[in-house]
């Protein structure tokens, strides 16, 4: 994909960028902005929201390695175009709002949908696109691309919201149900228009799929036995828990500083345009010092930012540092997320390998869609004395040692090979 000169080499990044967010804004946009809603619409708790969500988690996990393989061998575009024709599908069926067995199924079905045609493909898409001595740029314009695409489409949904929700003396259910489906249609048109966008935009053949292909097996095998894969879907399992968390900051701004739903959702949905920030910072420093390097300072800080309201209980006169220090977490979230698979070239995996290991990669490190969301609910619901929250930001805190842990390994590891990539 570096072949593609000038314009068309930007156009193909947006499109990877502007796909890559949508097809995943109808499994998860609607609950990370909109939860409050959602739940009343629906008619749950957190904790069998997060129940519904655990079937993703499990299809996905089902989908995340025959995904790899199958990316390893077909082109990454007509992949990712059929992946988001059919997320659309199942997003005009969340429109009639289902009973819970329904949107359990379309959580389910989206697990496919999102994962085993399209994920490894975003990936080896990236990878191509970056090159040896530009990924960190790559990876970091992608995640920090899809969180400008995730807050601008959700700023234009809190206003949807806010259309039915403000200016009215009481918030009925009525109101309530009008405004998740305008919600809905609009995340459904945009992922199926992404769709069309990938099929005409991305090459249908990358650099990788000229090299001499491996044996299915052997790849595997070869996967299989390196440690630093390990390492890195261990890193991947603790940077995505934060990531996951921020679904629960709206809640948080409810609970704790009596915001309503819309200024919650506001707040959230402003929050993410850190994205950007975060992850494109991210990535220029992983070109400069390697992603390990960033990745490691940038774990310690996220756990100075979780003790905060680990340890602490909002207080009138503490309560711009806990906005600030929300702010923060948002940000080192998304510089992780960011710069996690510029490892790949660190550690220098095979290009005719990526879908394989991102693979191996992505079934560990995305078993947060299976067990968070009901564990948090479970947190969250099962403290006595209403501090559900400190709760849940110590269960962050620890994981996020494990990421820390991971990622030094995963340095040591690499010096000792002497693997060291060329830096700008």
């Amino acid at each position: 994909m570096q072949n593609v000169s000038g314009a068309n080499r930007w156009i193909t990044l947006f499109v990877i960028i502007f796909a890559g967010e949508m097809v995943f804004s109808l499994p998860f946009h609607i609950v990370r902005y909109f939860r409050p809603t959602m739940l009343s619409v629906f008619d749950l708790s957190n904790t069998r929201l997060g129940d519904a969500i655990a079937v993703y988690g499990v299809m996905a996990m089902i989908s995340y390695f025959p995904g790899g393989m199958l990316a390893d061998r077909f082109p990454a575009g007509k992949m990712m175009a059929v992946s988001l024709f059919t997320t659309g599908l199942g997003g005009l069926y969340l429109y009639t709002i289902p009973g819970f067995t329904g949107l359990t199924l379309v959580f389910g079905f989206w697990g496919v949908t999102t994962i085993f045609l399209f994920w490894a493909a975003l990936i080896k898409a990236t990878r191509e696109w970056g090159g040896v001595l530009a990924q960190g740029r790559a990876f970091g314009f992608l995640d920090g691309g899809r969180g400008l695409i995730a807050a601008g489409a959700a700023t234009v949904a809190v206003w949807l919201l806010g259309t039915f929700l403000n200016g009215t003396e009481s918030i009925t259910s009525a109101k309530q149900l009008e405004a998740l489906k305008a919600i809905i249609l609009f995340y459904v048109l945009f992922t199926i228009l992404s769709g069309v966008l990938v099929w005409f935009a991305i090459p249908h053949k990358n650099e990788s799929d000229k090299m001499p292909r491996q044996n299915p097996m052997k790849g595997l095998k070869a996967v299989l036995l390196t440690r630093v894969v390990w390492l890195q879907a261990f890193i991947v399992v603790s940077a995505y828990c934060g990531y996951k968390s921020l679904d629960y900051f709206s809640l948080y701004g409810i609970e704790y500083f009596n915001m309503d739903e819309v200024s919650a959702a506001g707040f959230v949905t402003y929050a993410s345009y850190l994205r950007a920030l975060g992850a494109i910072g991210a990535g220029f420093l992983a070109d400069r010092y390697t992603a390990s390097k960033v990745i490691i300072v940038t774990f310690i800080l996220l756990i100075i930012s979780y003790m905060i309201p680990g340890f602490l209980i909002p207080q009138a006169k503490t309560v711009y540092l806990f906005f600030a220090n929300m702010l923060f977490t948002f940000t080192a979230v998304y510089a992780l997320r960011g710069v996690y698979f510029v490892l790949l070239e660190e550690t220098q995996v095979k290009k005719q390998l990526t879908g394989t290991a991102v693979g191996l990669i992505s079934v560990i490190g995305y078993t947060p869609d299976v067990f968070f969301h009901s564990l948090a609910g479970r947190v969250l619901e099962s403290s006595p004395d209403g501090n559900g929250f400190q709760r849940f930001f110590m269960l962050l805190l620890v994981i996020g040692l494990l990421g820390l842990l991971s990622s030094v390994l995963l340095l040591n590891i690499r010096k000792k090979r002497n693997t060291k990539p060329t830096a700008l």
